[in-house]
């Protein structure tokens, strides 16, 4: 969704194993900032990748119940991540 933001690199990754791309070492180590919907993945992640995150999750607290692109979920995303992001 952020993809074209200006100054901004992305990728998208799952916390479970069965995820499409999950995530790894090395793209925890490649981000900057890394987004989770809710509580329990970011619980996933500090406990999996704990040394290499160094505080750069951000939970934004959105039920991962949202179909794909879901208007309301865009807007969710939008307040809550626009904020984090370079802005110039």
């Amino acid at each position: 969704m952020f993809a074209d933001w200006p100054g901004v690199e992305t990728a998208s990754a799952g916390t479970n194993n069965d995820a499409e791309t999950p995530l790894d070492a090395e793209l925890v180590a490649w981000a900057d900032l890394i987004f989770v919907m809710e509580r329990p993945h970011r619980a996933k992640l500090q406990q999996k990748f704990r040394k290499a995150l160094r505080g750069r999750v951000i939970c934004l607290d959105i039920p991962d119940d949202y179909a794909f692109m879901d208007e309301a979920l865009v807007r969710l995303l939008e307040a809550k991540v626009i904020p984090h992001l370079p802005q110039g």
